[in-house]
């Protein structure tokens, strides 16, 4: 009888054992290995459309192989009042595949999402990280979403990072067959097949195997045009219990100015008086316009607030008069009003905002390529573009979060691709000058100004309404290399035009800013604006991308103390390429030494094989800037 128990024990044990996934780290394929730093080793993502409903449900299971995976293992899952979370779950396994531990929903974290520029202001998110601290491990999970809208899907990108590599991922779109979708492959190195489940539905499936990782490679262009995604949308939907159809961006456009903004501009009639008021006597548009513009600014400010459906429509314009704030999209409403009040047009925008520059595909229309709004005035040969969510951008100037992309302007005749300002690498200034005077005891004292333009005149904006003492403490951190910096006296002016300046003058003093040394002083030439080298990379596969350019300028005249003349032979350095030049020279005259330095960098797409002559300019930029001067004693 032991004996029967024994191996009943033991069938029992090996069945349950066969029916779990191994995810023992040395099964991974090691033609995988190269530049991963994760891999997927099981993904199955499932969307199905029915009624009126978007449900997605997601299996992941991802090992870790080092730290700089433990990014890609971090769960983060969005949700809203329209897109509703269900049964999180997951397993931890170590690098033998043996259950760590389980986590639930419970393990979460739950943390407003919302920001300054997401279209989705009522929106949190849940995010988990496990804490392991040993290599590799497995995290294994699954939730579902359900969604209240079939408008807009979310992308599959089956290797969302450099550095994933993909033992297995399959993505299934699922819909009744009167449901039609356009979708749009993006460097996907499998095609869509199609079929039918058990219960009719219309399925298309995308599956990838065994993909290598992509490496990592500083200056490439944003990953969207090299990692592979499929975008998905509807001819046809529902949104919230709104209806609609399109299949370009005019008739996208239209829908949204037509159910999204449609009514909701009105504004109380004392409101109505003020504009008036405003801009009495004022004959010229642009100018009526930037008067309302800086009455908007100075009445109202940023919130992030729920409402409207599901984040698309905005507030109305009244609430927003009323209660003076708002979101990006009630701001951008608001303004609109106020310019309509005063017989001005304009045009709600849908952009995509941050640092990188993602234009709206041409050829493919979508709801969730946007992230945030702006308003564009489209006067004749002088179109100008309003971000609303500042208090402080100067009328005109969108600076770098919105510039030189594609953006869609929602308009009564329906939508249209724009493109907004570009600011060059002749227009984004930072000139300084300086007058420094260093002591026999090597201290630094003098003053200096820096002139700040383009896309980069808000180079300074954080320290604008802080307190002195904040001031001095950022400052002390911008200029780190000038040790034991005291801010003797600061001053910001901003110049508020349609191509901003900002000036900053500081006087200050460090002392021991030169170290002494058997009556030799030395310092750094250039404590004031210095280039880091950059990584090299062999066989580099994806072209050189230079984001955005800019000129950077430095003048320092250091008086000398006396006694003392440079034992140095004179700089003099002038390099140019395509993507950019740099040019040092120092001349000696007197007690007086002379430093002039110009980097510019001029932003574009250039050939990968002119990544290392980039990472030579950078080093030899960086050895300059590095450049210590030897004080002797006459």
């Amino acid at each position: 009888m032991k004996r029967f128990f024994f191996l009943l024990f033991i069938l029992t044990t090996g069945i349950k054992v066969k029916g779990q996934t191994n995810y023992s780290a040395s099964l991974i394929d090691k033609a995988l290995l190269p530049y991963a730093s994760a891999v997927i080793r099981n993904q199955d993502v499932y969307t199905e459309v029915k009624d009126g409903y978007t449900f997605y449900r997601i299996k992941r299971a991802i090992t870790v192989l080092n730290n700089n995976g433990d990014n890609i293992a971090h769960i983060v899952v969005w949700y809203n009042k329209s897109n509703v979370i269900k049964d999180i779950k997951g397993s931890v396994y170590d690098e033998f595949g043996k259950l760590i531990k389980k986590f639930s929903e419970k393990n979460f974290e739950d943390e407003n999402a919302a920001n300054d520029f997401s279209l989705f202001e009522d929106s949190r998110v849940k995010h988990y990280i496990p804490s392991i601290g040993a290599y590799p491990y497995t995290i294994e999970y699954e939730y579902e979403l359900k969604s209240k809208q079939t408008l807009n899907f979310n992308d599959w990108r089956p290797n969302p990072y450099t550095g994933l590599a993909i033992e297995k991922s399959s993505y299934t779109f699922a819909c009744r067959p009167d449901f039609s979708i356009r979708y749009k492959e993006i460097n996907m190195p499998a095609k869509v097949s199609t079929g039918t489940t058990k219960d009719g539905l219309k399925t298309y499936t995308w599956q990838v195997d065994n993909l290598k990782a992509v490496r990592n490679e500083p200056y490439s262009p944003i990953s969207e045009t090299y990692l592979s995604d499929v975008k998905i949308a509807p001819k046809n939907f529902v949104y919230a219990g709104i209806s609609g159809s399109f299949t370009n961006w005019e008739e996208l456009g239209k829908w949204n100015y037509d159910k999204l903004l449609a009514n909701r501009q009105a504004l109380p009639p004392q409101t109505i008086q003020q504009v008036q008021s405003l801009t009495a006597g004022i004959t010229d548009v642009k100018q009526k316009a930037k008067k309302l513009y800086e009455y908007m600014q100075g009445k109202t400010s940023y919130i992030s607030i729920q409402v409207g459906i599901g984040g698309y429509q905005p507030s109305l314009a009244s609430d927003v008069d009323r209660l003076n704030y708002g979101d990006c999209k009630a701001l951008v409403n608001y303004t609109q009003a106020l310019f309509k009040a005063a017989g001005i047009d304009s045009w709600y925008c849908v952009v995509d905002g941050g640092s990188d520059k993602i234009s709206m595909l041409p050829d493919f229309a979508s709801m969730g390529q946007g992230n945030h709004i702006i308003l564009c005035l489209p006067i004749k040969n002088d179109t100008t573009f309003l971000e609303c969510t500042s208090q402080k951008k100067p009328f005109g100037f969108l600076g770098d979060f919105t510039d030189d992309r594609t953006v869609l302007a929602c308009t009564p005749n329906g939508g249209k691709l724009l493109h907004t300002p570009k600011y060059t690498a002749t227009q984004n200034i930072q000139s300084r000058k300086a007058e420094f005077t260093i002591a026999p005891d090597g201290e630094l004292s003098g003053n200096m100004t820096t002139i700040y333009k383009g896309a980069q005149y808000e180079n300074r904006e954080v320290l604008v309404g802080e307190s002195i003492t904040e001031q001095v403490k950022t400052l002390q951190r911008m200029y780190a290399n000038i040790s034991n910096l005291t801010i003797e006296k600061f001053e910001l002016k901003q110049y508020k035009k349609e191509m901003p300046v900002a000036t900053e003058a500081v006087i200050l003093n460090a002392y021991d800013f030169a170290s002494k040394d058997n009556n030799k002083l030395y310092f750094a030439l250039n404590p004031l604006n210095r280039q880091r080298s950059i990584k090299d990379v062999r066989n580099r596969t994806n072209p050189v991308y230079i984001n955005r350019g800019y000129t950077d300028e430095d003048e320092i005249t250091y008086t000398l103390p006396a006694g003392y003349r440079p034992d140095m032979a004179p700089l003099n350095i002038n390099l140019k390429n395509p993507f950019g030049s740099f040019k040092v020279t120092t001349v000696i005259s007197d007690n007086k030494l002379i430093y002039k330095r110009r980097i510019e960098i001029i932003d574009g797409t250039y050939n990968k094989e002119s990544y290392t002559d980039l990472v030579d300019f950078y080093q030899a930029v960086a050895d300059a800037d590095s450049y210590n001067v030897m004080l002797v004693k006459n």
